[in-house]
Protein backbone atom coordinates (compact mmCIF):
# COMPACT_ATOMS: atom_id res chain seq x y z
CA UNK A 1 0.00 0.00 0.00
CA UNK A 2 1.37 3.64 -0.94
CA UNK A 3 -0.23 7.10 -1.29
CA UNK A 4 0.71 10.34 -2.67
CA UNK A 5 0.88 13.22 -0.40
CA UNK A 6 1.71 16.65 -0.63
CA UNK A 7 3.56 19.21 1.36
CA UNK A 8 5.30 22.67 0.59
CA UNK A 9 4.00 22.35 -2.79
CA UNK A 10 5.64 19.40 -3.57
CA UNK A 11 4.24 15.67 -4.21
CA UNK A 12 5.89 12.85 -2.53
CA UNK A 13 4.70 8.58 -2.58
CA UNK A 14 4.81 7.41 0.49
CA UNK A 15 4.89 3.60 2.27
CA UNK A 16 4.54 2.73 5.79
CA UNK A 17 8.48 3.29 7.23
CA UNK A 18 10.00 5.73 4.64
CA UNK A 19 11.60 8.65 6.05
CA UNK A 20 11.15 11.50 3.50
CA UNK A 21 12.79 15.22 3.06
CA UNK A 22 10.17 17.68 2.85
CA UNK A 23 10.14 21.83 2.87
CA UNK A 24 10.88 22.88 6.75
CA UNK A 25 7.68 22.35 8.84
CA UNK A 26 7.09 23.83 12.52
CA UNK A 27 7.44 21.56 15.13
CA UNK A 28 10.11 19.61 17.50
CA UNK A 29 12.06 16.37 16.93
CA UNK A 30 9.53 13.65 17.89
CA UNK A 31 6.50 15.37 17.02
CA UNK A 32 3.46 13.96 15.42
CA UNK A 33 2.31 15.40 11.83
CA UNK A 34 -0.36 14.61 9.56
CA UNK A 35 -0.49 15.25 5.71
CA UNK A 36 -3.12 15.53 3.20
CA UNK A 37 -3.56 12.34 0.90
CA UNK A 38 -3.94 13.07 -2.80
CA UNK A 39 -3.80 9.21 -3.95
CA UNK A 40 -4.34 5.68 -2.18
CA UNK A 41 -3.27 2.46 -3.60
CA UNK A 42 -4.20 -0.56 -1.80
CA UNK A 43 -3.54 -3.55 -3.89
CA UNK A 44 -5.24 -3.88 -7.20
CA UNK A 45 -7.24 -0.81 -5.69
CA UNK A 46 -6.57 2.90 -6.38
CA UNK A 47 -8.75 6.11 -4.93
CA UNK A 48 -7.81 9.59 -6.12
CA UNK A 49 -9.53 12.45 -4.37
CA UNK A 50 -10.61 16.11 -5.97
CA UNK A 51 -8.22 17.17 -4.55
CA UNK A 52 -7.81 15.42 -1.60
CA UNK A 53 -9.43 11.80 -0.16
CA UNK A 54 -11.78 12.23 2.80
CA UNK A 55 -11.38 9.89 5.63
CA UNK A 56 -7.09 8.94 4.77
CA UNK A 57 -4.58 10.74 6.25
CA UNK A 58 -0.56 9.53 6.48
CA UNK A 59 1.00 10.18 9.81
CA UNK A 60 4.87 10.81 10.68
CA UNK A 61 7.16 11.76 13.01
CA UNK A 62 9.60 14.58 12.69
CA UNK A 63 13.40 12.69 12.74
CA UNK A 64 14.97 15.37 11.91
CA UNK A 65 15.50 19.32 11.29
CA UNK A 66 18.36 20.47 9.46
CA UNK A 67 19.27 22.36 6.54
CA UNK A 68 20.30 21.20 2.86
CA UNK A 69 23.20 21.41 1.02
CA UNK A 70 24.66 24.90 0.12
CA UNK A 71 24.21 25.64 -3.30
CA UNK A 72 25.88 29.11 -5.24
CA UNK A 73 24.27 31.79 -7.19
CA UNK A 74 26.24 33.68 -9.79
CA UNK A 75 25.69 36.16 -11.96
CA UNK A 76 28.05 37.46 -14.32
CA UNK A 77 27.85 40.14 -17.66
CA UNK A 78 31.14 39.82 -19.62
CA UNK A 79 33.12 42.93 -20.08
CA UNK A 80 30.50 44.89 -18.08
CA UNK A 81 32.55 44.04 -14.71
CA UNK A 82 29.31 42.67 -13.16
CA UNK A 83 29.92 39.62 -11.20
CA UNK A 84 27.33 39.07 -7.98
CA UNK A 85 28.01 35.77 -5.97
CA UNK A 86 25.70 34.36 -3.33
CA UNK A 87 25.20 31.34 -1.27
CA UNK A 88 21.74 29.38 0.03
CA UNK A 89 21.02 26.79 2.37
CA UNK A 90 17.57 25.47 2.55
CA UNK A 91 15.74 24.42 5.65
CA UNK A 92 14.75 21.21 5.82
CA UNK A 93 12.69 18.76 7.69
CA UNK A 94 12.98 14.47 7.57
CA UNK A 95 9.93 12.84 8.00
CA UNK A 96 9.62 9.17 8.80
CA UNK A 97 6.30 7.50 8.02
CA UNK A 98 4.49 6.00 11.01
CA UNK A 99 1.16 4.78 8.61
CA UNK A 100 -1.66 5.18 6.36
CA UNK A 101 -4.51 5.56 8.11
CA UNK A 102 -8.69 5.44 7.23
CA UNK A 103 -10.81 7.01 9.36
CA UNK A 104 -14.48 4.68 9.06
CA UNK A 105 -17.34 7.04 9.57
CA UNK A 106 -19.75 5.61 11.95
CA UNK A 107 -23.38 5.89 10.38
CA UNK A 108 -26.17 7.76 11.96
Amino acid sequence: MYAVVTSGGKQYRVKEGDVIRVEKLEGEVGQEVEFPVLMLREGEELKVGNPYLEGVKVVGRIARQGRGEKIIIFKYKRRKNYRRKLGHRQYYTWVKIEGIQEVKENGA
